[in-house]
């Protein structure tokens, strides 16, 4: 069996490596060839302006891309372009391959509970960007599954280890002030694209996420301890920033607590369930760095 993964970065290469474990050929598509290690097989292509060949006997494609920039337009060309371009290089193969998308739990625009049940509203311009691309797939492919993947961290993926280390986050002043988080480590993100392509009968969607949503303040608490440096300091009101540094009062949108009940239903097995199993490996250094 071929397996093409178009983009492949990071999470393309992990879950590439899983597929070729297996004893599945993998071919990688990504613009330099040469960074995509063995025993995958590396093609250069450029997704956003480029339809991909699709061998004849392929039975997955894994669509992974990565903008790389929050710029709207870049978002656009890699999410929407690019997965148009894949989208073609399937149609005009004899192939008919089981498709998997990788979007995010972005495009969930309220707070509260979460499932795939939960209307996607988007809200911010990537959001909106990355529902353009979904609306397209099912425009295309409406067999195809659609996964929406929570924060992913691991290694190579370690900013807030370095800034606990540095000493560069602060805590919110209240607890209900620090913002909920949702996280999957890498290596569980590419397990769950294996194990999708695995069942019996493709789900048109799922929510990849682990199993303990936590606000940001409990995971920089957690990370300073295991790290044996002092707790983050509370910050002044003025010094919150959105995103990186603690807040008194989250902002719309990032109180979100993702369910994984459907994911766990299938019989998926996570080897990092909550952020604790997930940061003590990366801060042991577990994990290999793809580039």
């Amino acid at each position: 069996m071929t397996v093409i993964i178009a983009g492949c970065g990071d999470l393309g290469i992990a879950t590439g490596l899983r597929f070729a474990a297996s004893g599945h050929r993998v071919v990688g598509l990504r613009r330099r060839a040469e960074r995509i290690p063995a025993p995958l097989e590396g093609r250069s292509v450029d997704l956003q302006r480029d339809v991909p060949t699709i061998d004849p006997d392929t039975e997955v494609v894994v669509v992974a891309l990565a903008a790389g920039s929050r710029d709207v337009d870049t978002y656009r060309a890699t999410y929407v372009d690019g997965l148009r371009n894949v989208l073609d290089g399937i149609d005009a193969s004899t192939a008919t391959p089981r498709l998997l998308v990788v979007s995010s739990t972005a495009v969930y625009g309220g707070d509260g509970a979460v499932d795939e049940a939960t209307p996607a509203t988007g809200g911010t311009p990537t959001a909106d960007v990355l529902l353009e691309a979904e609306a397209l797939l099912r425009s295309r492919a409406p067999e195809a599954t659609l996964v929406r993947l929570s924060g992913i961290y691991g290694p190579g993926r370690e900013r807030l280890v370095d800034q606990v280390r540095s000493g560069t986050v602060t805590l919110a002043t209240t607890p209900e002030g620090s913002r909920m988080t949702n996280r999957i480590h890498r290596d569980d993100a590419a397990a769950v694209l294996v194990h999708l392509a695995s069942l019996g009968s493709p789900l048109p969607l799922v929510i990849g996420t682990d199993d303990e949503p936590v606000r940001l303040d409990t995971v920089s608490r957690f990370i300073a301890d295991e790290l044996g440096v002092p707790l983050p300091a509370p910050a002044a009101p003025q010094d919150a920033e959105p995103g990186v540094l603690a807040r008194r009062t989250p902002a719309p949108g990032s109180d979100k607590r993702l369910s994984n009940a459907l994911l766990r239903s299938t019989g998926f097995a996570f080897a990092y369930p909550t952020y604790r199993e997930g940061y003590r490996a990366v801060i042991a250094g577990e994990g290999v760095r793809h580039p």
